[in-house]
């Protein structure tokens, strides 16, 4: 769900109409909705009930300090996979030891970093960088705790470039290979495995995957605890889809069902990592049309924002809904909606049924508050735009749209 909604033909945010926030603040600008943010978490947390559980999101998919703050306001543990976000989350509040830190290529001083401030456990994803967090642990005289990242060949279902646990992945350790790491493990001096992980993708609509993957590391999980292996944390990574468009994905109760029916009755707090599934439908991107261009193959119309603004549609294909804020009557036409941006992959939205658009009127990309900040960028020499949280009637600015001298803070001529 999200509290996104036309009152009188005007797209709102919760309380506050759209053009509001355009004209106060200018376009591009994403919105997020903090209604949808607290429900969202609420629900998913809910879903496990009793059985034990930390929902850790996964900062990655938008790493606001707003976003982060209000998500550790509700509870929230985080999933990271870098220094930065590590100091992020600091900044926002967050508990270091509630954070699990992914990724495939941590550095000595982002390990040191992190184990220095405390966090929950490391996934590892290699031998080698198993043998460099033992390094990192013996130099500070600590044990570092870890769980090894599994791969279990599990076929997600979902897009080749967000398919995580297939053996051609470069995510995680083979299956195969996990016991012997975990013994290897256990005569280093600066290590302490706590736990088990595996994620094989996001974006994925339907249960089975998650069945599959989950039954093995739940077999893998015992087999470690009968070796004498102190496992307190299944880590079940994240990767439940959202809508788009036509996609129907399991409901966060449907999936906590699916998890803890698989996971049958082992002993383990359960890690899960969501991201998108929080925010994606709490975040749009408010956009205002500059040109219609109109050639003998197509319908243009020129927007103000483009795809170093919102990724997805360049680099997955992604479909993003697109809604004017101000709703008119009219005559459908098909239009291809596209940036400013000089790569002709700059389609936000293509092939659409729209009334046809004038210049100034603003339209919204919605579903856009998972992986459109977090991803942007300054290609074309473009600053990345402002973003602004709404809670009921009020709303604030949380990131300052960038100026042009941003542009080159650092740089020497």
């Amino acid at each position: 769900m999200n509290h996104f909604s036309y009152r009188k033909r005007v797209l709102h945010a919760e309380d506050v109409p759209l053009p509001a926030i355009a004209d106060a603040v200018g376009t591009p600008v994403y919105v997020y909705s903090t209604a949808t943010l607290r429900r969202h978490f609420q629900v998913v947390t809910e879903a496990f009930g009793s059985h034990p559980h930390l929902v850790c999101y996964a900062v990655k998919a938008n790493s606001t300090l707003a976003v982060l703050r209000l998500l550790a306001e509700e509870g929230s543990g985080f999933d990271i996979v870098s220094g930065g976000e590590l100091a992020r989350v600091k900044a926002a509040g967050g508990q270091p030891g509630k954070t699990v830190f992914a990724g495939v290529g941590k550095t000595a001083d982002e390990m040191a970093q992190a184990l220095s401030a405390g966090i929950l456990f490391f996934n590892v994803e290699s031998p080698e960088e198993l043998e460099l967090l033992d390094a990192v642990g013996r130099a500070q005289g600590k044990r570092a705790p870890f769980a090894l990242r599994v791969n279990p060949n599990v076929d997600a279902r979902t897009h080749r470039h967000i398919a995580t646990g297939l053996k051609t992945s470069k995510f995680g350790v083979p299956f195969e290979d996990t016991v012997a790491l975990y013994a290897r493990a256990k005569k280093m001096k600066g290590l302490q495995a706590v736990g088990v992980d595996c994620h094989i993708g996001s974006q994925i609509t339907r249960t089975a995957p998650f069945k599959a993957a989950l039954t093995k590391m739940a077999g893998l999980y015992k087999e470690l605890k009968a070796q004498g292996h102190a496992l307190r944390y299944l880590d079940i990574g994240g990767g439940l889809g959202i809508t788009y468009t036509e996609e129907t994905p399991p409901t966060p109760a449907e999936y906590a069902r699916t998890a803890i029916s698989a996971v049958g009755d082992i002993d383990a707090t359960l890690i899960f990592e969501p991201g998108r599934l929080l925010v994606g439908n709490a975040g749009v991107l408010v956009t205002r049309v500059l040109f219609r261009k109109e050639t003998p193959a197509r319908q243009f119309v020129v927007v103000d924002a483009g795809m170093n603004d919102l990724m997805r549609p360049a680099l997955y294909d992604a479909h993003h809904g697109l809604q004017p804020v101000v709703q008119r009557r009219g005559k459908e036409v098909e239009v291809d909606v596209v940036g400013p941006v000089c790569e002709s992959t700059d389609v936000l939205a293509r092939q659409r049924k729209l009334v046809l658009p004038q210049q100034g009127e603003l339209y919204a990309l919605m579903t856009a508050g998972a992986y459109g900040m977090s991803m942007a960028s300054n290609y074309n020499s473009r600053p990345r735009p402002a973003e602004v949280l709404v809670d009921g009637d009020a709303w604030r600015v949380v990131r300052e749209r960038e100026s042009v001298e941003d542009l080159w803070r650092g740089e020497r001529p």
